[in-house]
């Protein structure tokens, strides 16, 4: 990171800051669906996009789309 990168960071609106890595990354957030445990995945502006019932599934299914899932707890 260079020294315009962090002032550029710093001048990020809240929406801009919200689509950082929007291309290339997935969040995969512990979720209870229906009385079960569970694992939500978002886009990185927080939009939920699939449960799946476990962890290894919700991360295959984000690596099937091209992107880095992270995970979220």
């Amino acid at each position: 990171m260079t020294p315009n990168d962090t002032v550029s960071m710093r001048a990020m609106t809240p929406t801009d800051f919200a689509a950082l890595g929007a291309q290339q990354i997935a969040y995969v957030k512990p979720v209870v669906e229906n009385g079960q445990a569970a694992y939500a995945i978002h886009s990185a502006d927080g939009t939920q996009h699939l449960v799946v019932d476990s962890l290894e599934k919700a991360f295959a299914v984000v690596r099937q789309n091209d992107l880095e899932p992270l995970s979220v707890h």
